[in-house]
Formats: C-alpha cells, sequence, structure tokens
C-alpha cells in the first residue's frame, strides 16, 4: 500500500486533532477505531513506568517550510502486568511512520549489510528453506541473498518496496495482518518454510493479529524467525533511546513467550546478539509437530536470566525510569559547561535514537550544532523536533570540533576507528550509554 501525500497531510491532521481534541476521538469523529480498540485493551492491565515528554516522528527529518505542521505526541511508556510486555502508552497510526518518505535505508550501513548477509547463511544451512518470506523487507538487503523464484517480500513503505520489486521479488506494498496473510496465500503462494523479520515485529502494534498472520502461512515444519532489540540489554545499559514512536513494544524472551503461546506457536531457541545495542533473534515453530526443531537450552536460560534480573516486577522499571531521569541531568549539565566553556560540539548519526535523546533532554542547536550522517535522504534537512542540521559527512571537518556526541552509539567501535585523525587531534566522543562519559 503506498501512500500519497494528501492522505498522509490528512492523516497528520487527524491524529493533531486527536492529541489537541481527545473528546472527538472518543465520539469516532477522528480516531482510526482499530487502533483505539488496541489502546483500549492496553489500558486494562497497563502501569506506567516512564514518560519520555513530547517526541516528534522519529525518522521524519524536515524543511523549514514544514516546521508549523511538525506532528508531536506523548511518549509515555507501559508494562503490562499480565503478559509482562513493555509498550508505549498510545500507538501512533503506523502510515504516519512508514510510508514514501521512509528514509532508513538498512544497505546504507556497512555493518548491518554483513549481518544479513551472515544471517542469511546461517539460516540456510540450518533450515534449507525452499520458500522464503521477509516481513519489513526495506531495500532488499536480507531478500537479496535468496532466490527470487521462491522468496517474496512484505513492506509497506512504497519507496522501498519499488526497490525490492525492481530487484526480481514480489512485494507486498501493506502492513501486516491476517488479511495481508489471507490474501498471499489466495494469491496461490503455498506456506512457507521461513518467514523471517528484522526490527520489525516490535514495530508492529497488534501482536495477536501479527502473530495469528504468521501461523497461517508457516509450513507445518517451518520456522518463523525474527530479530529486535532486547529489553533486557536496554534495561542493564540505561539505553532509553530503544524508546521511540516505531518502537511499539520493547521484547523480553518472558513476554514473547506468553504472547507466542497464545497465538499457536512455540519459541524452540533464542540467539543473545550484540546489533542495535543489543537484540534478540528468536526462533519459532509450530507446536506438536514432529521436527528436528526441538526445545534448546537457550529458551530456559534466558526465561532465567530476565526472572533473576526482574524483569516481571514492576519495581524493576521504576528504578530504570529514575536512571533515565539521571541520565538526561548529566547529559544536559555536560554539554551545558562544555559550551560555556567554549568548546564546539556536532553528533554523529541522525537516528531514531538521537531524536529521542535530543527531545527528551530539549537538546537543539545552542548546545549541537550540526549532526552528520551517511543517509542522502536526510542531508540538507533538520533533524526531528530538535531542528538541528543534517549534512553530509564529508562536507564537515572534525578537526573544526571539540566534541561529538554518538547518537549511533552502538556503533562506537566503528565510529571511533573511522574518526581516529579526530581523536589524534584531540577530539573527544559523549555518549549516555550506560551512563553519561566523555571517552576518546
Amino acid at each position: 500500500m503506498s501512500v500519497k501525500k494528501e492522505e498522509l497531510d490528512r492523516w497528520i491532521r487527524e491524529a493533531q486533532m486527536n492529541a489537541e481534541f481527545p473528546q472527538h476521538r472518543a465520539h469516532g469523529m477522528y480516531g482510526d477505531p482499530k487502533l483505539d480498540k488496541i489502546n483500549r485493551e492496553k489500558k486494562k492491565m497497563k502501569k506506567e513506568f516512564l514518560d519520555l515528554g513530547r517526541q516528534p516522528i522519529a525518522n521524519k527529518f524536515l524543511k523549514e517550510e514544514e516546521f508549523s505542521d511538525e506532528f508531536f505526541y506523548d511518549l509515555k511508556v507501559v508494562f503490562d502486568k499480565d503478559t509482562k510486555l513493555v509498550s508505549l502508552k498510545e500507538f501512533v497510526k503506523p502510515e504516519l511512520m512508514f510510508n514514501e518518505d521512509y528514509v532508513y535505508h538498512t544497505s546504507l550501513s556497512v555493518p548491518m549489510v554483513k549481518h544479513f548477509k551472515e544471517t542469511a547463511e546461517m539460516l540456510m544451512k540450518e533450515f534449507n528453506p525452499l520458500t522464503v518470506m521477509e516481513i519489513g523487507s526495506n531495500d532488499g538487503v536480507f531478500l537479496k541473498n535468496w532466490s527470487n523464484d521462491y522468496t517474496i517480500g512484505v513492506e509497506p513503505c512504497g519507496n522501498f518496496a519499488k526497490v525490492t520489486e525492481g530487484m526480481g521479488y514480489q512485494t507486498y506494498s501493506e502492513f501486516w495482518t491476517t488479511e495481508l496473510s489471507e490474501k498471499i496465500k489466495n494469491d496461490g503462494h503455498v506456506d512457507f518454510d521461513l518467514i523471517y523479520a528484522a526490527n520489525c515485529i516490535c514495530h508492529i502494534q497488534d501482536l495477536d493479529d501479527c502473530f495469528s498472520a504468521v501461523a497461517n502461512l508457516l509450513s507445518d515444519k517451518g520456522v518463523f524467525v525474527f530479530e529486535d532489540p532486547s529489553l533486557l540489554r536496554m534495561l542493564e545499559r540505561g539505553s532509553y533511546d530503544q524508546i521511540y514512536d516505531e518502537h511499539a513494544h520493547v521484547f523480553s524472551v518472558t513476554a514473547l513467550d506468553n504472547l507466542l503461546k497464545k497465538n499457536g506457536l512455540i519459541i524452540f531457541d533464542v540467539d543473545n546478539l550484540s546489533v542495535h545495542g543489543g537484540s534478540n533473534r528468536i526462533y519459532v515453530k509450530k507446536p506438536n509437530i514432529a521436527s528436528d526443531n526441538t526445545l534448546r537450552p537457550s529458551i530456559f536460560e534466558n526465561l532465567k536470566e530476565e526472572k533473576s534480573f526482574g524483569i516481571d516486577n514492576f519495581k524493576t522499571y521504576e528504578i530504570f525510569a529514575e536512571r533515565v531521569k539521571k541520565s538526561k541531568d548529566d547529559l544536559v549539565e555536560l554539554l551545558v559547561k562544555l559550551k560555556d566553556d567554549g568548546k564546539r560540539i556536532m553528533s554523529i548519526g541522525a537516528t531514531s535514537k538521537s531524536t529521542t535523546v535530543f527531545n527528551y533532554c530539549g537538546i537543539s542547536t545552542d548546545l549541537i550544532e550540526l549532526i552528520t550522517d551517511t543517509t542522502k535522504d536526510k542531508q540538507g534537512l533538520v533533524a526531528p523536533g530538535s531542528h538541528i542540521p543534517v549534512v553530509d559527512r564529508e562536507s564537515v571537518n572534525l578537526n573544526d570540533y571539540d566534541y561529538a556526541f554518538l547518537g549511533a552509539w552502538n556503533f562506537k567501535e566503528v565510529i571511533a576507528d573511522k574518526e581516529r585523525e579526530f581523536v589524534e587531534n584531540g577530539g573527544k566522543f559523549i555518549t549516555h550509554v550506560p551512563e553519561v562519559m566523555v571517552f576518546s
């Protein structure tokens, strides 16, 4: 489903009306009935523990003439006492986030290209699937490792769907739902031996519908493999910037175990990954089907580790919220002091993570002068909310600056290695994970 600009503008106006006049939404004048139903259900068992303030669409980089129409929402986080799932208190309409203007190109990240190539090779060797489907195929960085004769993609962002179609992969430019799974079946596709998703399932707001759709298209001996940021690692590291509009949920293995069982699927293996600051790769199958995919010790090890940490205890999240507040105070105090001392500060990586940090901490051009990023679609625009200019790395001499904040702290080693000259000339990096610190 491709979204036209006129439709996107209308959805933005509707979302703004919902935020400003919630009584209209209650009477059904402007709201999305399905989204309202999900939000009402969520409130029954949810306890709020974190408020990250007013936030913009994390990947919506802007021109100056778009400032007056910029959409903001309240970014609050809740814990479900029943399923142990951590989610946003209020979801943002998916079409506002995932559309023709979406700018995150996975193939521009060298570490992620390597990651997906190695992942595809591992899955081929481990499961030897004939038929493959990827949910959230982006610009084809994972798909391209598979034969396009038996592989399809699902990608709601029309710009990326066109890319993978051009690569020869049939791509459904729609959001992943049970309705779409029926459409794919009706189009003549057999059940899939491998359904894969990376950094996508956590974007899907209705998880019951999502997992039911997977079960509908998964072959009896097929595997559903997905990877998303780890709640445990986020809590350990204080990396609250994993929370933004696209991340409707931050997953623990505990919560996924509960939700998948509820929808007729079971976890049989878990890989703990370093990507995106700590992720889990979850391996799922249909229950009561004889196959080589027996339950592996990793499931019980992860559940035990999460239990020990307190994943199922609300007090854990209250402590995390206190740590987040301290991180904000420490970062602002550091940046203000450096500016008062006449230091120049820039940022590396115009990421969704940095959108959360800059807007929660109230950081704008008075503290950070500019952001460098390799994504051409972001260059020449300004960052959401903070309105810090985004420029091409090649247009900036880092030696003109004293400090560089790492908006992409999860690639800290890669950045530090690439910018050795900056360090050799006295430059220093700033990060807020696991705590606010300066290093070189």
